[in-house]
């Protein structure tokens, strides 16, 4: 059963005030970038009470399903130029591997699915090996796509989160450990990748400045481990986004990690195995104590939806010509909640949903294709079969 829980230790003054981070100048140097469309849904906003609904759709993000490629480019990036000197000043990719040329290093990561793709691609673009531990359970599409890059694929038996732990214990002088799940001691990657999500939101701005569209009042952003949502909190809480701007995190009701912490006042870890919930990117057991400080003092909402919540979602997206995966259409789920399910009669005062400018993001396409296919009933690009 869905949930909802109004954020009792968020801080009204909670500001980012330092510099934001500018990943676009590395993700303008790799092969086939291009902003990703931000979709306006003028039928879903009148049918939810809103004055309007926008869409970040990040199924195609240089040429990956996902949008997890451009933190895993700028945290490997930004610590091969802070460990070599002779990386730094680099122009283009082909200058990039000239300076990298003879290195033999391996990133390594765990994933449920999209971070491990998108290590594997820059680990190919840069000429190094991969190695990605995945949970068991995964489907075999999502193993298949990873291993389509040139990486090892280890399949752990046990959840997530002990699959991030296998991975931390990988040795060697070639390893390269490069998570998005931050611990105590392993803290700085993780916020890299968070700020190479920056520019997501940053080509969500020069959208709404191009076509006239107005500043969002409720973001609702998916959370997993939390480090998406970090990135939401790093580039909504600073100017010129006013104050009272809502920000809600999206968890499945049986990996509720971050809602679970925020509710204790403290992280907590979850047992959550790989059937937890259909939504595979966000069925962890625990925040990233990287991104844990963002969550609970800047967002102001988090809601759990259940599976059948997402499948809704999934084909009201493919209705729209979007095509968003089981955690790609969680953002829509949670707004659908908070706006017309059981949360509804105390989430839409709360967060001031009636005549608001709201933003999601789909932060995935057809990972699993034959799983979305499943739920929405037809073939991917074609009809109702």
């Amino acid at each position: 059963m869905a949930f909802y829980l109004r954020n009792p230790h968020r801080q009204p003054t909670y500001r980012e005030t330092g510099p934001a981070a500018d990943p676009l100048r590395v993700h303008r140097r790799l092969p086939g970038y291009a902003p990703t469309p931000l979709r306006s849904l003028p039928v879903l906003a009148a049918r939810l009470g809103l004055a309007s609904l926008h869409l970040k759709d990040e199924s195609n993000r240089l040429g990956l399903p996902a949008y997890k490629v451009l933190g895993a480019a700028w945290a490997t990036v930004r610590v091969l130029e802070a460990r070599q000197p002779a990386v730094r000043g680099w122009t283009d990719l082909d200058d990039l591997r000239r300076r990298l040329a003879g290195q033999r290093l391996r990133l390594v990561t765990a994933t449920d699915g999209n971070h491990g793709r998108g290590v594997a691609r820059v680990a190919r673009l840069l000429g190094f090996a991969a190695e990605v531990y995945v949970p068991v359970g995964t489907a075999a599409a999502r193993i298949a796509g990873i291993e389509s890059e040139g990486a090892r694929v280890v399949v752990v038996d046990g959840t997530y989160d002990a699959t991030v732990a296998t991975a931390a214990g990988v040795t060697g002088d070639d390893v390269l450990l490069i998570q998005d799940h931050g611990w105590p001691g392993y803290e700085e990657i993780p916020a890299l990748v968070a700020e190479g999500y920056e520019t997501i939101f940053a080509e969500v701005a020069d959208a709404r400045a191009r076509d006239g569209i107005p500043a969002p009042d409720v973001v609702l952003v998916q959370v997993g481990v939390g480090t998406l949502a970090s990135a939401v909190v790093a580039h909504f809480r600073r100017a010129p986004y006013p104050a009272a701007l809502r920000l809600v995190g999206v968890e499945p009701t049986g990996a509720a990690c971050a809602l679970r912490s925020v509710e204790a006042g403290q992280p907590v870890l979850l047992e959550v195995g790989a059937d937890a919930s259909i939504m595979a990117g966000l069925n962890c057991g625990a925040p990233s104590s990287a991104a844990w400080p963002a969550l609970r003092d800047g967002m102001d909402a988090f809601v759990a939806v259940d599976d059948e919540q997402a499948r809704e979602a999934m084909r009201l997206l493919a209705a729209e010509g979007i095509t968003s995966g089981e955690s790609g259409a969680a953002g829509l789920a949670g707004l659908l909640e908070v706006c017309e399910g059981g949360s509804a009669a105390r989430a839409r005062g709360d967060l001031g949903l009636a005549g608001a400018h709201v933003l999601l993001l789909s932060t995935e396409g057809a990972t699993d294709p034959g799983g979305w296919e499943r739920i929405v009933g037809r073939a991917l690009g074609g009809v109702t079969p």
